[in-house]
């Protein structure tokens, strides 16, 4: 997101409009119309828009009993790459009864095949992670390139899928394509610059690296949180690399890592919520801090409302005294007229006070 756009009005999209869903029917629908007849683009660009959605139905895969499952299971097989010709069939067989008149089944299934095939892509794409290798591989992969929200990729999306449904051609669709992979190419090498600025800042701490992220944070490419751990702590700070202004790091605070060892050796490692704990753990790459206002909170410290807070997005609630009662997943809202303004002087390269 560019400098003129307000934090609070990127939280306010995703919070009621879900921005990252629209962003991927629209690559559905303009990957389908690269394919297209000219009496066909209507068709595809429905065709594809609804499988570009397909993939996130893993979201209804969820307990009221065990909430880890649902964020175990978002973004997994569903957005595999081996699995992307069975969700365009699946998606295929859904939409030919609205479609059959239109155009024939062969059709259907190539659109519905183009509108699904970088589904799992574009989420990896994001910091979130996606199971893009599953079932060769249960990591996540993420490329941190860009934000779940990040209206340039969206709006050069959206205008490419209108313009092309009015024109008629092929080759629109093509070159709007073309711009969003050059935006993540922006991406990247913003991601690479501000890896070589914490890694340099770092080192002039006398920190060595153990493990490094870099995500962009919310709708823009400017300002990166960073998040590396050196010996048994984790240091949070914030990057703003301009295109055309020299760098700058807002330094951050510091966190105790959790250690399950250590720090849950009193809970039996086969209890329900010893494994549990493991398995946030391993949803969070195992950048895992114990929240600092609440102790009975860990903190996947990857996510904050704030580029260098350590407030978490999300953590699970954990009870030692009942060891075999599932954690419970929680998701924080509580974004501060302060934290963004905050934000929004460091997304301006303005002086921020620790």
């Amino acid at each position: 997101m560019v400098s003129g756009i307000k934090w609070a009005l990127c939280y306010s999209i995703l919070k009621q409009v879900r921005v990252d869903i629209l962003t991927q029917g629209l690559l559905g629908a303009v990957l389908a119309q690269t394919a297209a007849k000219k009496d066909e683009t209507k068709s595809a660009t429905v065709v594809g828009f609804l499988s570009g959605l397909l993939a996130d139905a893993d979201v209804l895969i969820r307990s009221s009993n065990d909430t880890l499952l649902a964020i175990e299971y978002h973004r997994h097989f569903t957005h595999s790459v081996f699995f992307i010709p069975f969700g365009a069939l699946l998606a295929a067989v859904l939409l030919w009864p609205i479609m059959k008149k239109q155009i024939s089944f062969s059709r259907v299934y190539l659109f519905s095949l183009l509108g699904y095939s970088l589904s799992g892509f574009l989420d990896a794409c994001t910091s979130y992670g996606t199971h893009l290798f599953w079932p060769l591989t249960e990591q996540r992969i993420a490329f941190h390139l860009i934000s779940i929200v990040d209206p340039i990729f969206t709006l050069t999306l959206l205008v490419t899928c209108l313009y092309s449904i009015r024109k008629r051609q092929a080759f629109i669709a093509r070159m709007g394509l073309s711009l969003a992979g050059l935006y993540l190419m922006i991406g990247l090498l913003q991601l690479q610059r501000a890896e070589a600025v914490i890694q340099t800042f770092a080192s002039a701490r006398g920190h060595e690296l153990h493990q490094l992220v870099v995500k962009p944070t919310l709708g823009n490419l400017l300002l990166w949180r960073t998040i590396y751990q050196y010996e048994q702590r984790f240091y949070v700070d914030a990057v703003r690399v301009g295109l055309f202004s020299e760098p700058r790091v807002y330094q951050g605070d510091s966190i105790q890592a959790f250690n399950p060892e250590t720090d849950l050796n009193m809970i039996q490692k086969t209890s329900v919520l010893y494994q549990d704990v493991i398995r946030f753990m391993s949803f969070s790459d195992n950048y895992v801090a114990v929240h600092k206002g609440q102790k009975n909170i860990l903190a996947d410290i990857r996510y904050s409302n704030y580029p260098t807070g350590l407030d978490p997005l999300w953590g699970i609630e954990i009870d030692n005294h009942q060891p075999e009662k599932h954690a419970k997943f929680s998701i924080y809202r509580n974004i501060t007229r302060e934290s963004r303004q905050r934000f929004y002087a460091m997304l301006l390269n303005d002086e921020v006070l620790k």
